[in-house]
């Protein structure tokens, strides 16, 4: 496995430990269509939650949520849609978009934000 892409797992796991602590029922992780990947769709309630995950080694680019762009943004609602279409939880009845953010330098604790209603 590729260094970045043992990032991006770390990243997800933690996202998702991090989901489950604040109440949030992860219900589905990697989802894959043809048109891409959610990296986590939870609910919290009545409200259903997707979550893009961004993971970096340091913020020399930005922070890791600066990577989630309007492009991003827009294909990720598609994603959704698709979701949705196919697994519509009963009594759902919000969508929320949610970007957690981890920055995991070299010999320090990594460092998680969770931006509610990012996009």
């Amino acid at each position: 496995m590729r260094p970045s892409d043992e990032l991006g797992r770390y990243g997800e796991d933690l996202a998702a430990e991090h989901l489950a602590a604040q109440g949030l029922q992860v219900l589905e992780r990697n989802w894959r269509c043809r048109e891409g990947e959610l990296d986590i769709v939870a609910r919290e309630g009545r409200v259903l939650v997707f979550v893009e995950v961004k993971a970096r080694s340091g913020t020399g680019f930005g922070t890791p949520a600066e990577a989630v762009g309007p492009v991003k943004a827009r294909r990720i609602r598609g994603l959704a849609c698709r979701w949705l279409a196919e697994h519509r939880p009963a009594g759902a009845q919000e969508l929320r978009f949610d970007v957690v953010s981890v920055v995991r330098r070299r010999g320090c604790t990594a460092e998680l934000v969770h931006l509610r209603g990012a996009f």
